[in-house]
């Protein structure tokens, strides 16, 4: 009896120290996308309801082992505190926003909120962590510069740390 009782402990105290990491309109954002992929709605996501999600999205030919490996990434079961606890670790490297905003704005000498598009691929794409020509690509199609040809980073920033566009 024992060892149960420390177990559950552990994983309570694991549990409650998830939710602290975000706030309450994160938590039902992340619920509800819990909601929409536990497709039988028995409280778990399993190989199943992945498959159906994937379906769901326009992508039916899913092989078994990429589903089994997603599944993997998880300890046991996933209900929503798994699943919770999941995206916060995946989350936990991300750098504070006051971090990456302090580092585009190295590049805005001016102050003004934006750098050129066209200076930050090739800075993307020639120091520290290289980017390549497809990652640039997708970034630019998450965030367009505008017709100028200057990147908002303070939205790029925003998004990065919190999961969606200010409003």
């Amino acid at each position: 009896m024992a060892p149960r009782r420390a177990r559950k402990k552990t994983e309570g105290g694991a549990s409650s120290n998830v939710f602290s990491m975000f706030d309450q309109s994160q938590i039902q954002e992340f619920k509800e996308a819990f909601t929409i992929m536990d497709q039988n709605r028995d409280g778990f996501i399993d190989k199943e309801d992945l498959r159906d999600t994937f379906a769901a999205l326009g992508r039916i030919n899913v092989k078994n082992e990429e589903l089994e490996a997603m599944v993997k990434e998880a300890p046991g079961p996933i209900n929503f505190t798994v699943f919770l606890t999941m995206f916060g670790e995946k989350l936990k490297g991300t750098d504070p926003e006051e971090t990456i905003l302090h580092a585009f704005k190295v590049f805005d000498t001016e102050g003004k909120g934006f750098v050129k598009a066209d200076f930050i691929k090739e800075k993307l794409m020639t120091q520290a962590d290289r980017f390549s020509e497809e990652e640039v690509k997708q970034m630019f199609a998450a965030f367009p510069p505008d017709v100028c040809g200057n990147l908002d980073y303070r939205n790029l920033c925003y998004v990065i740390t919190h999961g969606e566009e200010k409003d």
